[in-house]
């Protein structure tokens, strides 16, 4: 079996190791790929930094910070208050000493003219992952908050200096319109068996995958069922800021909300299918009628055990419609 999940950051990353757990319980010789959002990259100091990616990164490779949520654990940041004395990065950013070796790294080969594909290929070679890690482009598209009374500002600013507080109208991401979906995208999409939307961000973290031209297309024309997990469980978000987010694109933080805005494959939306939490069991029916086969499953991954049963859950889900 191939399994393709596509997402980014803290919510995808939980989900990709519940996946590999079930893959690694099963014992079969399944493979994982990961469609990783691009769109919240951005320049700092001189760095191209990559939070969705690395996110994952760390967590497959078990050198992530648990408490914080991001970044490496057992981190120091000397570097980074050098760097604001300085002056080169903002004092609201804070990168550690260990996360900063691997943004020197990918800079450096990035101005070396090797593609993002190859980059990630190049950082997940240093673990044994389990996973393969494709970006949705290889151009830059950063993502930019449309705010209702100042000029836009970056994504990153507004979520982590601003903590998502300015009233924003919409979210862009720039130069989109010359992206294509990278090749190790397309190929996982074209091959699939299964292909999952993990609980991520539906607007900054999914949305900027299905903005890149062709994307949809190929997800719309991919033979395997898509099956998407909810990332908000009674109408409040598991992690993050999403709500500011679906606020934004004036869609209601709930679980049906979020699948209806993703839209029935079947309608050329996304989804065959969708899994909420068992609080949000009285949207199924509602969420049939349009169109989307939802079940109502545990969604809180706690460990590795609710994680890989939430992996199968949607496993699960995806045989039933095939």
């Amino acid at each position: 079996m191939r399994y393709v999940v596509i997402g980014g950051g803290v919510g995808c990353a939980r989900f990709v190791k519940g996946l590999r757990e079930h893959v690694r319980r099963t014992g079969q010789d399944d493979r994982i790929d990961v469609v990783v959002n691009t769109a919240d990259d951005w320049w700092v100091s001189g760095l191209r930094i990559a939070p969705d990616h690395d996110s994952l990164l760390y967590a497959l490779a078990g050198v992530n910070d648990t408490e914080r949520g991001w970044g490496r654990a057992d981190e120091t940041e000397r570097v980074a208050a050098e760097l604001h004395m300085w002056g080169t990065a903002p004092d609201w950013f804070t990168l550690g000493d260990l996360d900063l070796g691997t943004h020197i790294a990918r800079t450096a080969w990035l101005r070396d003219g090797l593609s993002v594909s190859e980059v990630y290929r190049r950082l997940g070679a240093r673990w044994d992952l389990g996973v393969t890690l494709h970006p949705a482009t290889d151009a830059e598209i950063d993502t930019h908050v449309l705010l209702a009374d100042r000029e836009p500002i970056h994504f990153q600013e507004w979520w982590v200096r601003h903590r998502a507080q300015l009233p924003a109208t919409g979210f862009e991401q720039r130069d989109v319109d010359r992206a294509t979906p990278s090749d190790g995208a397309l190929d996982a999409i074209t091959w699939a068996d299964v292909i999952l939307i993990a609980p991520s961000n539906p607007v900054v973290s999914v949305g900027p995958v299905l903005a890149v031209p062709g994307m949809r297309e190929a997800l719309h024309a991919a033979a395997a069922p898509i099956i998407g997990v909810s990332g908000i469980i009674s109408g409040a978000v598991v992690r993050g800021m999403a709500d500011a987010c679906l606020a934004a694109i004036g869609v209601e933080t709930s679980a049906e909300a979020v699948a209806l805005h993703y839209g029935a494959r079947r309608d050329t939306g996304l989804l065959d299918g969708w899994l909420v939490d068992e609080a949000d069991a009285s949207a199924i029916d509602s969420l049939q009628a349009a169109g989307i086969t939802a079940r109502a499953v545990p969604l809180w991954m706690r460990d590795a055990d609710t994680s890989a049963q939430l992996a199968s859950d949607a496993i699960a889900l995806a045989g039933s419609l095939a």
